[in-house]
């Protein structure tokens, strides 16, 4: 089934240009499809015969189509039609430059054919002339050659050489051997007639035109021999723009979806009467299509039923295959991008396109970013996770930790792969990267402190108890190498804590040795802190240890039995063995002795106490006293103020307040003694009561004895 013909007035006789006219056209033939395999023909000429020659050529129906519009073939102006069964697409342009004789004609019908010519020769790949019988009297006589002259001077001051085909189609009997050769000789007379500018001044013909004769029968005398002519030259226009074609050598063509738009701006740019920049409006027409491309391809992005299913389901978490579904999504419309503007100026597609890229791969970043968000968050929940679990397992710190920032770095690596734009060249996962590092580490971080916390806090508890009870007991007990002990035993406790503390943290925790340092100064540090706070809590219940300890002697002798106050027992050295039991413990009680260092409390409280006196009689005496007893002071010589527990004034007050609270043990013992002696006082000799107990016997048995009688 033969294609339908298309048709459209392009250009209205007052110069008005259908712009919705041809961009219904450039749907209907499908134009904006071809790309660069598509061509376009001028018909000038002489009207007579021209429509006749279009038809038969072209398959058009020009006639048909002035009468379905009401207008009628003589309308000025521009038409277009799609020619049928042509390949490429080939669009016949047909336009009056009637050559009449300037007076004939207008001032305004001739600026009017001076822009269609201009227009013609701007968009057409090939230009038909078409010349009568006429031109048997060759070119220079002919009514063509005002038009062709005007054809040249346009061509030489409007752009740079655009090379195009002029295809003289010639209604004549003269055999074409013998017109060939004299219109060709025309034409170069002609051009080189024509002024120059003075950039084109030597260039030649060839570089503008490549020039074609045909002769035809004349359709009116030899109808059949005119159509198989036509069929002929039909023929050279398909695949016209192939190397050898009729539009083989053409250049700069603009691509097919920008026609609509360059016939637009070149008619606007002519009928303002400006000169025309083809290489200019070549970038200008790329530069708008471009970006008319790049613009609808962005805006079916955004509203892309698989991108909004994307970026809602990476919102919610994580997404499987995320980077390599949205490469895809994304290609596809670069790739529809490079179909559309493959032909357009390689420098401006390639910068619309860049920017494209930009603009689609700004809008897609932060759902990217988000990804990288999920992928970051999994890896350090994983992390620490995974850290947990080797430790709750007894694990070491350092070798768990490197395995676990390992794995959790690897599976980081893998999510950004799996993320990763192909189209982007983005740095976001190297900086989410090192911050998943920072996260790892400052939680490492805070784990190490906690366990080494934990850690510290287990070997406190141990210090404490192997220190508490056993320094307790020391001080108590009051002797003379008390503190000896206690040196001993703080020594002893703590290397051994710091021993194995040592060696626990170096080999789970790789410690620097600044840290480790102060960590087993810590340790040392906490185990004296716990000695002088047991001796601080000793040394404030000074006074009950010392009543107790003088009850203790005082009250039981040497084998710990009760004594009973007989005669015998020697109250004033009992009393006197208690107190200095008593003062030995307030003596050892006075002062912290970590350091094996000589001190003189002991001989001072009791050269001052137990064989001085402690009392003064007046304030003035206590005054006099103040400045020359050992005990009036705040210090012990050579004790420091920090191992000061009970000042010499507080040891002296201390004492006073014992013997007075101690006084009624001695008092009643003394009482007791005394009772004791009046009591023996009153009993016969041992003998009389030895005796007494012997009759008392006798006088029991007798009575059993006579009644066994």
């Amino acid at each position: 089934m033969e294609e339908d013909c298309c048709a459209t007035q392009l250009i209205y006789g007052d110069g008005e240009f259908n712009a919705d006219g041809l961009d219904k056209f450039v749907k209907e033939v499908k134009l904006a499809e071809c790309g660069l395999s598509y061509a376009v023909v001028a018909i000038m000429g002489q009207s007579s015969g021209r429509s006749t020659l279009m038809n038969h050529l072209f398959h058009t129906k020009f006639r048909e189509m002035d009468a379905n519009s009401g207008r009628n073939q003589t309308t000025k102006g521009i038409w277009i039609a799609k020619c049928v069964g042509i390949e490429p697409c080939t669009i016949a342009m047909d336009l009056d430059l009637e050559g009449t004789a300037g007076k004939e004609r207008g001032e305004d019908d001739t600026a009017f054919e001076k822009q269609s010519a201009i227009f013609a020769l701007t968009v057409s790949d090939i230009v038909l002339i078409n010349m009568c019988q006429e031109s048997d009297k060759g070119l220079e006589q002919a009514a063509m050659n005002p038009s062709l002259e005007m054809v040249f001077q346009v061509v030489m001051h409007s752009f740079v050489p655009r090379k195009m085909t002029l295809l003289f189609v010639i209604h004549t009997k003269t055999p074409f051997e013998n017109l060939e050769p004299v219109l060709r000789e025309d034409i170069q007379k002609l051009w080189d007639g024509v002024p120059k500018p003075e950039a084109h001044n030597s260039t030649p013909f060839s570089d503008f035109f490549s020039v074609e004769v045909v002769t035809l029968s004349s359709y009116e005398e030899e109808e059949e021999k005119f159509k198989e002519e036509v069929a002929q030259l039909r023929q050279r226009f398909f695949h016209s723009i192939s190397p050898g074609g009729l539009a083989g050598d053409r250049r700069g063509v603009v691509p097919a979806s920008g026609f609509s738009f360059t016939a637009q701006q070149i008619w606007k740019v002519i009928k303002e009467n400006k000169d025309l920049d083809l290489p200019a409006h070549k970038v200008m027409v790329a530069t708008v299509r471009c970006e008319e491309i790049a613009n609808r391809e962005f805006n079916q992005l955004i509203h892309d039923g698989g991108w909004l299913a994307l970026e809602e389901a990476v919102h919610t978490g994580p997404v499987q295959g995320f980077g390599k579904r949205l490469s895809s999504i994304l290609s596809t419309y670069f790739s529809e991008y490079d179909m559309e503007a493959i032909y357009f100026d390689e420098g401006v597609r390639n910068s619309k396109r860049q920017l494209l890229e930009s603009k689609a791969l700004d809008f897609v970043y932060p759902a990217y970013t988000t990804m990288l968000g999920h992928v970051h968050s999994k890896a350090l929940k994983n992390f620490k996770v995974r850290l947990e679990e080797l430790l709750n397992k007894r694990e070491g710190f350092t070798s768990s930790l490197r395995s676990c920032t390992q794995s959790s770095m690897l599976e980081f690596d893998k999510g950004c792969a799996d993320a990763a734009i192909q189209q982007a060249n983005w740095d976001a996962s190297r900086v989410i990267r090192e911050k998943l590092r920072r996260d790892i580490d400052t939680h490492a971080s805070s784990v190490c402190s906690a366990k080494l916390s934990e850690l510290n806090v287990n070997y406190e508890k141990q210090l404490s108890a192997s220190l508490t009870g056993p320094v307790e007991a020391l001080l108590e007990s009051g002797e003379k190498d008390t503190w000896a002990s206690i040196r001993k035993l703080l020594n002893r406790e703590t290397e051994v804590a710091v021993s194995t503390f040592s060696s626990t943290a170096v080999a789970d925790f790789e410690l620097d040795k600044e840290t480790i340092a102060k960590m087993l100064q810590h340790l040392r540090d906490y185990s004296r802190n716990v000695v002088v706070k047991k001796a601080r809590e000793e040394a404030a219940k000074i006074m009950i240890l010392m009543k107790d300890r003088f009850s203790t002697v005082f009250n039981y002798d040497s084998g710990s039995m009760p004594r009973v106050w007989t005669k015998k027992e020697d109250i004033r050295s009992i009393t006197k063995d208690a107190h200095s039991a008593s003062m030995k413990l307030l003596s050892v009680m006075a002062a912290i002795r970590l350091e094996e260092k000589p001190d003189n409390i002991e001989e001072t409280l009791f050269s001052s106490l137990m064989d001085g006196t402690v009392t003064v009689s007046s304030s003035q005496d206590r005054g006099i006293e103040a400045s020359a007893y050992p005990l009036a002071s705040n210090t012990w010589e050579e004790v420091p103020s920090e191992d000061t527990l009970i000042t010499p004034v507080q040891c002296k007050s201390l004492w006073r307040q014992f013997k007075t609270e101690t006084q009624y043990s001695v008092t009643q013992a003394i009482s007791a003694q005394e009772a004791y002696k009046r009591s023996n006082n009153w009993l016969p000799p041992p003998w009389a009561i030895m005796a007494m107990a012997v009759l008392a016997f006798n006088q029991f048995m007798l009575p059993r004895l006579q009644k066994k009688k």
